[in-house]
């Protein structure tokens, strides 16, 4: 099945994920719909040639004005703004809208381990809405990345590294985490759409490479050029300064973890994957 010249409505467009994919999607010249809760965000995306369409997960009426003649769905879904509960309605009520529209492929993405009952809570919620997926019939890939490389860039872990030159992180420094670049998970979400016969049905956990925190903080080095150290942040402090669903997600990295089998997933789909190093030299750091 040949992709179609119908646009792709990419949700989230306007932050990290959904930016990516779209960013992706436009480089290889697809037709892309921006969902965005304010138009004036997704301006650089409406210069590249993106449609923009203003909505929300949450309001129906304007989730179906936004899949109109669309081709395919890029969904995904957070609790950090309103909570658990509101990720599960924000997941259920695209994939019911995506399913009354006649779709002929959503690309959702999850998160690794979403099904090995880890009691995470924004693992569970997740896999209530791949379950709801399930339910309805849509036609579907779904994609759960493990942690993304990115993360290093956000607060507070930026600041820590810019500021004091200390990587802060919650993990022992002998335990490995499995890490993906976010542009990795993109170009296999871009992959999905224009290959939907090879995708379609699929469950596909994304990673790129698996690191020490102390292996981090040395490619980190090397990058900034200045000597970036590993500090551990004990375990009993995240709740207290992350939440318990954030502590839940730690402590399980640090008991289990993530094990995604990243040579298999690259000869399989066929899609060079990004080592630790290449992506910090090829990423553009804050100032």
């Amino acid at each position: 099945m040949r992709a179609t010249t119908d646009p792709i409505l990419v949700v989230g467009a306007t932050g990290m994920q959904g930016g990516a994919v779209a960013d992706r999607l436009l480089d290889e010249g697809r037709e892309v719909r921006a969902l965005t809760r304010e138009r004036s965000r997704a301006a650089d995306l409406e210069a590249r040639g993106a449609q923009v369409a203003e909505g929300e997960l949450t309001d129906r009426p304007s989730l179906e004005r936004a899949l109109e003649g669309v081709a395919g769905v890029y969904g995904m879904t957070t609790p950090f703004e309103a909570g658990m509960e509101a990720e599960v309605e924000q997941g259920t009520t695209l994939v019911d809208a995506v399913a009354e529209a006649g779709v002929s492929h959503l690309v959702f993405s999850s998160v690794a381990s979403a099904d090995r009952d880890t009691g995470i809570p924004h693992f569970e919620t997740k896999r209530e809405i791949e379950r709801h997926i399930e339910e309805t019939g849509v036609p579907a890939t779904i994609l759960r990345p493990v942690f993304f490389m990115e993360n290093f860039q956000r607060e507070p872990t930026w600041s820590s590294i810019a500021d004091e030159g200390v990587l802060a992180m919650p993990m022992d420094p002998e335990t490995p985490l499995q890490m993906v670049a976010l542009a990795d998970h993109a170009g296999i979400a871009a992959a999905a759409f224009a290959d939907p016969d090879r995708f379609l049905g699929e469950t596909i956990e994304t990673a790129s490479d698996e690191r020490t925190m102390p292996e981090v903080a040395a490619a980190l080095s090397d990058e900034l050029g200045r000597e970036i150290d590993y500090r551990p942040v004990p375990l009993e402090a995240v709740e207290e300064r992350m939440g318990e669903d954030m502590a839940r997600m730690f402590e399980w990295f640090h008991e289990v973890g993530y094990d995604v089998d990243i040579e298999a997933l690259e000869e399989k789909w066929g899609i060079p994957l990004t080592p630790l190093e290449v992506w910090a030299a090829s990423t553009d750091w804050p100032a």
